[in-house]
């Protein structure tokens, strides 16, 4: 059987192109990056740990990030970067499962799940190198994915955001269900009525006869297309 071709991605310091476990291994060496750690560490400011997180949807594997992620900062930090980058839809719950606790929002009314941890505590105090750590936004349709803990390093944070996206996924190629063309957008009805893959090119998106689910969904970089109200716009929130 032909082993699945590995998705690829762009390295956003030197904008090398290769796939996601050459990324792992490219991070920790790129000249670019290692330039800007030690311009930054030369700097002012306090050292701190700063942990390398390589996060894909535990399903569809083609899709992931690398961030480097101060120690300091709050799982909270990190549920709001992915539910910008990747999830957000409807306001739904989201948990990290760490150890034998899961830690969910604690609203501004107080409310919460019984028995869960907030998520305003430092991660610092949860990661270590090694860790995998399932998470998951939506409690009905259900998003999930997993964080690999893949290092750690003292030093200056490159940047003042809690969160920096070092490389992610380029959007899987798929093609429109009706010619060769690239596609572009995603009819839910083909999806969930027809079991059909929905994919249309932007001709046959604009003739579609589908409607029942509204019209064809755009087809952006994240594992959430086609689940509940997702419809994007799947950018870095900074």
């Amino acid at each position: 059987m032909a082993r699945k071709k590995q998705s690829r991605g762009n390295c956003h310091y030197c904008g090398k192109e290769m796939t996601k476990g050459g990324l792992s291994r490219h991070l920790r060496s790129c000249a670019k990056r290692q330039a800007a750690i030690a311009a930054r560490n030369g700097g002012k400011g306090k050292d701190e740990t700063l942990f390398h997180l390589q996060v894909q949807d535990a399903w569809a594997t083609d899709f992931w990030l690398h961030l480097e992620m101060r120690g300091s900062a709050t799982l909270k930090e990190l549920d709001n970067y992915l539910r910008a980058i990747w999830l957000e839809c409807c306001g739904h719950l989201s948990s990290f499962s760490i150890g034998p606790y899961r830690y969910t929002q604690i609203f501004d009314d107080g409310w919460g799940i019984e028995g869960d941890k907030p998520m305003d505590v430092p991660v610092q105090r949860l990661f270590s190198p090694g860790m995998k750590i399932p998470y998951a936004y939506d409690f009905g349709t259900t998003s999930e994915l997993v964080i690999n803990v893949v290092d750690a390093r003292q030093g200056k944070p490159l940047t003042a955001n809690p969160i920096v996206l070092m490389a992610r996924n380029l959007r899987p190629e798929v093609t429109c269900m009706e010619c060769d063309q690239p596609g572009e957008w995603l009819c839910m009805e083909c999806l969930y009525e027809y079991d059909e893959p929905g994919f249309l090119c932007n001709e046959h998106a604009d003739e579609h006869p589908h409607e029942s689910y509204g019209e064809p969904r755009p087809l952006v970089n994240s594992p959430r297309v086609g689940l509940c109200g997702y419809d994007g716009p799947a950018e870095p929130p900074y």
